[in-house]
């Protein structure tokens, strides 16, 4: 791509030492221009080779500083490539990429400073809601898929506890208990702390009646907090992430997050859980030419704060292996000390938005961010990233060769789509028209943990009160035996298959037949597809 040249024609010394590491051979995504200094834009472009976004990336900078419009441009650029995008859309504003930008002489003036040859385009999108708590369609996910790791994140549950409520799994699992949604759960923990459920209870050994009460008080906060919708059937197939457009333009999947601020854990948790169960579903496909998905994670620091060790280690361990799967995570958040160092460490390209320095603490974090960084040939990088103005950043990346780039000071080039969010009408007439709504629109309620476990209490209360009419009509003799009734073969037989049918194998078998389980990293499980 031609561009125009802003810069005098003598050699700039730290061009000179930057530019030939982002002269990549391979399709890559333009970020914009280099800057060698303030005001100071040369004709060299700053770019992330497409086979390399599977090695992760980091997009961090203080409120305000254009990190969501710099999401919006790598989304637009990846969905042109055919690669499909995963983003959770936080405060609405990336919806815009479903309608075609506004052009105007200040945004025009930008792109051509930056080389870009700017045409207003939409982008196909598909909208998504937790819960259908939204416009878009609803993801739901069973209890028992979720698993009980993830689950005892979002409960604030400590280690003992997050222990106890997975042998609660284990039991049900056991017993042939399908837990589809909170009252589900609720129902077997209500069955264990019950007089019917002691024996049970004893038998798990590890769990205590005190823990089962905190576990289902927690559950019932929980729900009280709206979560109930979360959980369910029909289940979201990750798989549903991966689809392309009709064009061959990779679909931009936007998930709805409401109240975030009332649930932050609920939502972080959730995200972790697709990307697991993505990590689960999908075949090792080694080094590709391009990922078969980006997934941008925002508000990263929700998913790590007052996170457990064991936590924060399978997360750690999840983003290291999805990359052999074709997967590309970028943490999006307001600082690189925000990211577990574990982490952090796997993420192959950075890009670093304006940091403030108004605090001691956020000098430290500013400090700490620099660290991170190879030499710059910048003189004093700190102050580069103080002063960065909005649109710029400072970037590097993982190059061809696997090695990092030059850390770039760059003026980013302007989203096509619409950078404001898509009106209301709009995004009910793409829901409306999505083939995934009628998969996913109507709430499915079939026999589950909490409807076993009623029946199984309305026949042992039956077989009680039987047995009670049974004694009262016995006849009363003196120093005499009642005779014996006599059961006749056929009977007996019935009385058997009654048996066997009414077992806990039996069910367990007739629900999981063809079905099989696996709990992973996080605990999560998942019927295979």
């Amino acid at each position: 791509m031609t561009q125009e040249q802003t810069s005098p024609a003598a050699a700039d010394p730290v061009e000179e030492a930057i530019a030939p590491g982002y002269a990549f051979e391979g399709p890559a995504l333009e970020l914009g221009g280099l800057m060698t200094g303030p005001d100071r834009l040369c004709a060299s472009t700053v770019r992330i080779p497409l086979a390399m976004l599977n090695r992760h990336g980091l997009v961090a900078g203080a409120t305000g500083t254009g990190k969501t419009k710099t999401l919006q441009l790598l989304a637009e650029q990846l969905s042109a490539a055919g690669v499909p995008v995963f983003a959770a859309d936080i405060k609405g504003d990336l919806s815009g990429i479903a309608t075609a930008g506004q052009a105007s002489d200040k945004l025009l003036a930008r792109t051509r400073s930056v080389g870009q040859d700017w045409q207003a385009t939409a982008f196909p999108v598909e909208y998504y809601a937790l819960g259908g708590q939204g416009t878009g369609i609803p993801i739901r996910v069973t209890v028992s898929s979720f698993g009980p790791i993830l689950l005892s994140r979002v409960l604030g549950l400590n280690d003992t506890q997050e222990s106890s409520l997975g042998l609660v799994f284990h039991y049900a699992d056991k017993q042939g208990l399908p837990l589809l949604d909170l009252q589900d759960l609720r129902a077997v923990v209500q069955h264990l702390t019950s007089d019917e459920g002691k024996a049970d209870l004893k038998e798990l050994g590890g769990l205590s009646s005190a823990t089962a009460g905190v576990i289902l008080r927690e559950l019932i906060t929980f729900a009280d907090q709206g979560a109930e919708a979360f959980f369910g059937e029909p289940e979201f197939d990750s798989a549903d992430l991966l689809q392309r457009a009709p064009d061959g333009r990779g679909l931009v999947n936007l998930v709805e997050l409401p109240h975030l601020q009332d649930r932050p854990a609920i939502f972080s948790t959730f995200l972790m859980w697709l990307l697991a169960d993505l990590f689960h579903d999908l075949p090792e496909v080694g080094d590709v030419d391009q990922p078969k998905l980006v997934f941008f994670f925002d508000e990263a620091h929700l998913l790590f704060k007052d996170a457990s060790k064991p936590f924060l280690e399978s997360i750690a361990q999840t983003v290291r292996l999805i990359r052999s799967k074709g997967v590309g995570v970028f943490f999006v958040t307001q600082s690189p000390t925000d990211v577990p160092d574990d982490v952090l460490a796997q993420l192959g390209s950075r890009i670093q938005h304006q940091l403030r320095a108004h605090t001691p603490n956020d000098a430290k974090a500013l400090k700490a961010t620099v660290d991170t960084y190879p030499r710059s040939a910048y003189a004093d990088l700190g102050e580069v990233i103080m002063t960065l103005g909005i649109g710029e950043a400072i970037v590097t990346v993982m190059g061809e060769k696997g090695a990092p780039t030059p850390v770039a000071w760059t003026r980013l080039r302007a989203p096509q789509s619409l950078m404001a969010p898509s009106s209301t009408e709009s995004m009910e007439a793409t829901v409306a028209a999505s083939p995934r709504r009628a998969k996913y629109a109507e709430v499915v309620d079939r026999e589950s943990a909490r409807e076993i476990l009623a029946k199984k209490l309305e026949e042992g209360a039956k077989a009680e009160a039987e047995e009670k009419v049974e004694k009262s009509e016995k006849p009363a003799a003196k120093g005499k035996a009642a005779p014996k009734a006599k059961k006749d073969e056929g009977g007996a037989a019935g009385e058997i298959v009654k048996d066997v049918v009414r077992s806990s194998a039996f069910k367990q078998f007739m629900r999981t037949a063809a079905a099989e389980i696996a709990r992973g990293m996080f605990g999560t499980a998942r019927r295979r597809r």
